[in-house]
C-alpha cells in the first residue's frame, strides 16, 4: 500500500462513525438509480435513434459526475462509511457494465472489449474483498485514468458520430483497454504482495 495517496481514493481512508444517510452515500445511490433509466433511454426503439443516444448519454454523464463528487464530498465532509465503500464500486460497475453490454448489443462496441473491461473489474473488486483482512488496496492514479479514459469512451460512443469523430471515441476505448489491462495486473501483483507482507 506504500504510494497510495488516501486523497485519491475513498477506499483509502478509513471509515467514520457517521451515520450513512449522508449527502455522499446519497450521491452513490443516486448512481444506482439512474441506471436503469439510463438503459430504457439507449435500448429504447431500435437503441439507434438520435435524441435518445443523447439522452442516454446525458445521463450516463450525469450518473459518472456523481461518482467524482461523492468521493470530494465524503473526504472533505469526514462521511466515510463501510456502506459507501461497498456502495460505490458497486454502482460503478452497474453504470459502466450496463453502458459496456448496452453498446455491444447494439452492435457499437466489440463484445472482446465488454468482456475484458468485465472481468478486470470483478476480479479488482474479488481481490480488494481477498485482501480486504489484511489492508485496502485503493485505487492507483493509473486506474483513476482508466477510469475517466473508460468514461469518456462509453461517452462518445454513446453519441451517433461518424467519420473522424467515431474513429476518436474507438482510440480513447482503446487506450482505455490498454490501462485496464495494465492496472489490472498491477492490482494482481499489489494483491499478491500485501499478502506476502502480512504473513511474513
Amino acid at each position: 500500500m506504500t504510494g497510495i495517496d488516501p486523497r485519491i481514493d475513498p477506499m483509502a481512508a478509513p471509515a467514520t462513525t457517521v451515520s450513512a444517510w449522508n449527502i455522499a452515500n446519497g450521491l452513490t445511490m443516486l448512481r444506482l438509480l439512474l441506471v436503469p433509466f439510463f438503459a430504457a433511454a439507449l435500448f429504447h426503439l431500435d437503441g439507434h435513434v438520435t435524441g435518445w443516444r443523447v439522452t442516454a448519454c446525458v445521463i450516463f454523464g450525469v450518473a459518472s459526475l456523481t461518482d467524482r463528487i461523492d468521493g470530494e464530498i465524503a473526504r472533505k465532509r469526514g462521511l466515510i462509511t463501510e456502506f459507501g465503500k461497498l456502495a460505490d464500486p458497486i454502482a460503478d460497475k452497474a453504470l459502466t457494465g450496463t453502458a459496456l453490454v448496452g453498446l455491444s448489443m447494439l452492435g457499437d462496441l466489440q463484445w472482446w472489449v465488454t468482456v475484458v473491461v468485465l472481468v478486470r473489474e470483478v476480479g479488482v473488486t474479488l481481490l480488494r474483498f481477498w485482501v480486504i483482512r489484511h489492508g485496502v488496496m485503493a485505487a492507483s492514479r493509473g486506474g483513476k485514468v482508466k477510469t475517466l479514459l473508460q468514461g469518456v469512451a462509453i461517452g462518445l460512443l454513446l453519441l451517433p458520430l461518424t467519420g473522424a469523430l467515431h474513429l476518436a471515441a474507438s482510440l480513447v476505448m482503446a487506450a482505455a483497454v490498454v490501462l485496464t489491462v495494465v492496472t489490472g495486473l498491477d492490482y494482481v501483483a499489489r494483491a499478491v504482495r500485501l499478502r506476502r507482507v502480512v504473513r511474513a
